[in-house]
């Protein structure tokens, strides 16, 4: 079970402001000064509501927040959180290690061809898996692969 998880006075603020903006309830908020971002965990079902009509309630929030604003749907599955992060239709599976130190390890298998799309631009969705995946489940590192490469 992973460790409790802490709120800043001022994470707090942003998701008061988020559940006012969109209607939708949010987990948790962490700021990535590093890519400019917000990013919201949204309960399990909540995403279209998160989201608002064409991204109407998205929108809005990024120009109140000044950052760009970034959504996940929790889960309480490891691999199905790695997956909503990373967009499920291009992860192909997600094999979670055990590593000898005790450790946990997260593969996350995609085609080759979308390797790119998965990784983000500057690594940056790569970054928000990490992040996510260590603070809700402790997974010290997610290796994102295509299949080929792990056959060698």
């Amino acid at each position: 079970m992973p460790q409790t998880i802490k709120l800043t006075t001022d994470q707090m603020r942003l998701i008061s402001l988020f559940q006012n903006v969109t209607g939708a309830s949010a987990r948790d908020c962490v700021e990535d000064e590093k890519q400019n971002r917000v990013i919201f965990v949204v309960n399990e079902g909540k995403m279209g509501l998160a989201i608002g009509k064409g991204g109407a309630h998205i929108r809005n929030l990024q120009n109140i927040v000044k950052k760009n604003v970034e959504l996940v749907e929790y889960s309480d599955d490891p691999v199905t959180f790695l997956k909503n992060m990373l967009n499920a239709k291009l992860v192909t599976d997600v094999k979670l290690n055990k590593r000898l130190d005790g450790t946990t390890q997260a593969i996350v298998l995609v085609d080759a061809k979308k390797k790119g799309i998965v990784v983000g631009r500057e690594g940056r969705n790569a970054e928000k898996a990490r992040l996510l995946a260590k603070r809700y489940f402790e997974i010290t590192s997610v290796l994102i692969n295509s299949p080929d490469k792990m056959m060698e």
